[in-house]
């Protein structure tokens, strides 16, 4: 199964048609065609069901689609990685971050690193401990930052030189706007919005026994989302501070829960990785800046 191939089927998924696949591969239908007939045959699945003027994925194809993202993109990145190993002007940084108010510290990292070595380029993927752990043990990134203590087994890491608050966004206009923090007591029975991961292993440690008096509403990923639902009446949500804008002028306000609930944030890579030149010297900028910080 060849890289090239991959490159082929994925444009085929994307595109849902073998005509706009081959004009944007720079190849011929006809090539194009054969080369995913082999791959069936090689993999011996049917993975597209051809229809009158479009394609679609099998069960099949779907599952060689999540997998061949993956090698693909595992590929550029090693290509990149060759490519960059003598450059001393730049390079790529793969980067799985969760939301803080603290990843400036990264951004200003980055920035003093462009001065240095301006043809640095970076890539960002965000998400929750789950999501950016799996593209990190998978070599798909450099480094993540996670929201909840490493495995030291398989993970080095710095800690960051701040603690992120909890408390709760709300809508400016409502009664728990007008108390300077927020207990247990004012929760309960009120339709609430959270990370999963921050259901499960940060509130708990906050409302203790109680827990269970909590309910639940959504659930999201990406707190600015969750901002939206807020906005619009629909729940409270329990984040850190200085991830949503609660101006005057947002319509929102945020509270710190009492008794108060903090969770430090870690940068982490795989242990034994072998780093690339710029991804050495972004962690040396890292770990200088965290050190000042302290």
């Amino acid at each position: 199964m060849e890289i090239r191939t991959l490159r082929y089927f994925l444009a085929v998924a994307r595109e849902e048609n073998m005509t706009k696949a081959a004009k944007l591969l720079h190849v011929t239908q006809p090539t194009l065609s054969k080369a995913l007939r082999s791959l069936e045959d090689e993999l011996g699945k049917k993975l597209f069901e051809r229809h009158s003027f479009s394609i679609s994925l099998t069960d099949e194809g779907v599952l060689l689609r999540d997998r061949a993202e993956d090698l693909v993109t595992m590929a550029d990145k090693i290509e990149q990685e060759f490519l960059t190993l003598d450059d001393i002007t730049g390079g790529n940084l793969y980067l799985g971050l969760g939301e803080s108010y603290q990843i400036r510290y990264l951004a200003r990292s980055i920035r003093s690193l462009k001065t240095l070595y301006p043809k640095i380029n970076y890539h960002i993927t965000s998400g929750d401990t789950e999501q950016v752990t799996e593209k990190l043990d998978k070599g798909l990134l450099d480094f993540a930052v996670l929201c909840e203590a490493p495995d030291t087994r398989k993970y080095n890491f710095i800690e960051f030189p701040e603690a992120d608050v909890w408390g709760v966004v709300m809508p400016a206009d409502c009664r728990l706007a007008k108390k300077k923090t927020v207990c247990v007591d004012d929760l309960v029975g009120l339709p609430l919005f959270c990370s999963q991961q921050s259901w499960k292993n940060d509130i708990p440690r906050w409302a203790g026994e109680r827990m269970d008096e909590l309910i639940l509403e959504g659930s999201f990923r990406l707190a600015y989302n969750s901002s939206i639902f807020v906005m619009e009446g629909l729940g409270y949500l329990l984040t850190f501070d200085k991830l949503i804008n609660t101006s005057k002028e947002s319509g929102l306000a945020f509270k710190p829960l009492s008794p108060g609930l903090e969770t430090k944030l870690f940068l982490i890579w795989n242990k034994y990785q072998p780093f690339t030149p710029i991804a050495q010297r972004f962690l040396e900028q890292v770990t200088d800046s965290f050190t000042k910080n302290q």
